[in-house]
């Protein structure tokens, strides 16, 4: 059982020629654009896997479509898979026994699933897993609770901000139904199958790979950021933050990191997120202390992106920060450049939710050290050094300079090294949850 695909699949429809074209105009606009990786940089196997636009980029460059998503919906002891892709490609479906298992084999893809769906356990499908068996060839198996019949594969059309995607039906069947279908189809090797298809989760190892987080120190050189009644500067406190942070970091032998300034140095908003994806950044942490006029307002809290603010102090927080440029005196004139939206979207979808994610760690982590603001912790705004489309990004105030009890405690050492460590513990466990397997397995619960 085959999905064939080639030109009369580029063509089945005028919206699939569409999508395909603006995506086409998409990609070139981002590489034109510098939205793409440096090609003659490398990035590790998991830095890569949590790099969705660069991934996009590469992919096309060597001709390679790319897994974007996958989706199981089950129903009763019916099931579907939807593997959603950049392009088209050729599948070889069929079945095998004993075990029992459905095997999808496709051409060599680049697969960048960011969350994987996991099945229930009270249906047919058990576990699957993903990667790649041989140059050239990617598969996809899946093991089955019981026998299955399969519906003729499909290749749908992009729709509704999708892109291409495979679709598999699963359905019951007898026992002798599925035999009689079941084995192996010429083109595969029954050998190498076997291995792949019967290699439990136990197993499974991640793959020893160091995660990039880049540090950001906000403000710097002619720009001070705010400022207690003690004197005591932003600048200063979050950049001795910031060593304190990549320290523990190192000290773990986990990460790979770096500064985006490790100086009293002025760093523009853009270069700080050009510095991360250069970096190949798993991570990026901006670190500040905010400004309040209401005195009494005190405690750390956490920003995401969105270009809709969580409330008004967010709107506000994020102009003034946005404003840093202008404060030095950096020419802003080519910073509303068109944006290839298509290929951006695509991306930066998953980076946002992994940023949410992550920021939600940072908050259950600083208790641990230093007040955090009671009410609403979590904000969103459009920082715009949050905006690397391909890099999970947070920005951490870590407390407010203009209130009297917080400012005391940020001129503290110790403080400084115990904020620090918090948040290293929740980059710890925001990396624990993701752990970067180069072949994924899923299995229920």
């Amino acid at each position: 059982m085959s999905v064939r695909t080639g030109q009369e699949l580029r063509e089945r429809s005028a919206g699939s020629r569409a999508w395909r074209g603006a995506y086409a105009l998409a990609l070139g606009a981002c590489l034109a654009l510098g939205f793409g990786r440096n090609s003659a940089q490398s990035a590790p196997a998991a830095s890569t896997s949590a790099d969705p636009i660069g991934a996009l980029i590469a992919g096309q460059q060597a001709g390679l479509p790319v897994v974007i998503g996958l989706k199981l919906t089950e129903s009763g002891n019916r099931a579907r898979f939807a593997v959603e892709l950049s392009d088209p490609v050729e599948a070889h479906v069929f079945t095998l026994a004993n075990p029992n298992r459905v095997v999808i084999d496709m051409p060599e893809v680049l697969w960048r699933v960011q969350s994987d769906a996991r099945p229930s356990g009270k249906g047919i499908i058990r576990s699957y897993r993903y990667g790649l068996f041989r140059k050239g060839n990617s598969r996809f198996v899946v093991d089955i609770a019981g026998p299955v019949k399969l519906a003729e594969p499909q290749i749908l059309a992009p729709a509704g901000g999708t892109g291409f995607r495979l679709v598999l039906d699963f359905a019951p069947t007898t026992p002798e139904d599925f035999a009689a279908h079941a084995g192996w189809p010429v083109t595969a090797s029954p050998a190498a199958g076997t291995a792949i298809a019967r290699a439990p989760a136990a197993q499974e190892k991640p793959v020893a790979v160091k995660r990039t987080v880049v540090i950001d120190a906000g403000h710097g050189g002619i720009d001070p950021g705010t400022h207690g009644t003690s004197g005591l500067q932003e600048k200063d406190l979050v950049l001795t933050v910031a060593k304190e942070l990549r320290k523990a970091l190192e000290a773990s032998g986990r990460y790979r990191v770096q500064l985006t300034r490790d100086s009293d140095v002025f760093i523009p908003l853009r270069e700080r997120v050009n510095i991360a994806r250069a970096a190949h950044g798993d991570l990026f942490v901006s670190l500040h202390a905010d400004s309040n006029d209401h005195r009494e307002i005190r405690g750390a809290s956490v920003y995401t992106l969105s270009e809709d603010a969580s409330d008004k102090e967010a709107a506000r927080l994020a102009e003034k920060e946005n404003m840093s440029d202008a404060i030095a005196g950096v020419d802003l004139t080519g910073d509303n450049s068109p944006v290839a939206s298509i290929l951006i979207d695509l991306a930066q979808r998953d980076t946002m939710n992994r940023s949410v994610r992550f920021a939600e760690n940072v908050l259950g982590s600083l208790p641990a050290a230093t007040t955090v603001r009671p009410t609403s912790p979590h904000r969103a705004a459009g920082f715009a050094v949050l905006k690397a489309p391909d890099v999970p990004s947070v920005l951490v105030e870590l407390g407010y300079l203009t209130n009297a009890d917080d400012e005391r405690v940020m001129t503290n050492q110790a403080w400084r090294t115990h904020v620090a460590q918090a948040i290293a513990a929740a980059i710890d466990a925001h990396f624990a949850a993701q752990p970067g397997l180069i072949t994924r397995q899923a299995a229920n619960p």
